[in-house]
């Protein structure tokens, strides 16, 4: 898939070198992914980084949500492709400022990717960032990227047994979110339940929600969830900038 991270096709070196230079790869980015957060705390912003499979729908989460948020919640988005600005163009045209990040064949975001894209990005006029990374359930959950929360996206039309095959992704997440529910009147072999059951037994409590960015159904939740962790993100940095129109 990519060099970046180690999962290409292996070379002429050894396992255990393998494994260090992996180890070394992910320490370097822990350090950028840090900084990068330090950023992000001074200013009270607090970051979200969205992961899935491709066509997961993350994309029109974000367009919803955007359109659910409180006014005075300000958004901005990073996106993370491999190739074009597609999924930027649709955020922008909801009137939202959007960086686009095309990795190559890279097959996850890393934290100096992220670093470099906050260039284009005003963070003293931004309350909440979206990171859309790669589409992929393996290599983004293994990268810090100077996010505060994690949230995966499991549509219904992929099986209900991910959280099981992919558990690193599943257990890491502070958020699993149960997408395009509106199909599940047409899948007889989606169950809800056994994902809740799998989520809680990789990582426990209730960290599964389900919606539908199509009807709507269920986006109060989600939306109730990014406000109270906006509210307990500032409460966590009182040395961080106060606006008039932050969240309380």
């Amino acid at each position: 898939m990519c060099d970046s991270c180690g999962c290409g096709t292996p070379g002429a070196a050894s396992a255990d070198e393998t494994i260090a230079a992996r180890e070394n790869l992910l320490a370097a980015n822990d350090r950028v992914a840090a900084h990068v957060r330090s950023h992000f705390d001074a200013r009270g912003v607090l970051t979200v980084n969205l992961m899935s499979s491709p066509g997961a729908g993350k994309t029109s989460l974000l367009e919803a949500t955007i359109g659910a948020l409180p006014p005075h919640i300000r958004v901005a988005v990073i996106e993370g492709d491999l190739e074009t600005e597609n999924d930027a163009e649709r955020i922008r045209r909801r009137g939202v400022k959007a960086v686009q990040i095309t990795t190559g064949v890279a097959c996850h975001l890393d934290a100096t990717m992220v670093r470099d894209a906050l260039d284009q990005l005003p963070l003293d006029d931004v309350d909440l960032l979206f990171i859309e990374n790669v589409g992929n359930l393996v290599c983004p959950a293994d990268f810090d990227i100077g996010q505060h929360r994690d949230v995966v996206l499991l549509s219904v039309v992929e099986g209900d047994d991910k959280p099981e095959k992919y558990p690193v992704m599943f257990r890491n997440a502070d958020l699993v979110l149960i997408a395009k529910t509106d199909l599940l009147p047409h899948i007889d072999d989606f169950d809800p339940a056994r994902v809740r059951g799998a989520v809680a037994r990789l990582g426990g409590g209730e960290r599964v929600k389900e919606l539908s960015a199509k009807t709507k159904r269920g986006l109060d939740g989600w939306i109730d969830w990014l406000v109270a962790e906006l509210a307990a993100h500032r409460r966590l940095h009182p040395g961080a900038r106060r606006r008039d129109h932050a969240a309380a």
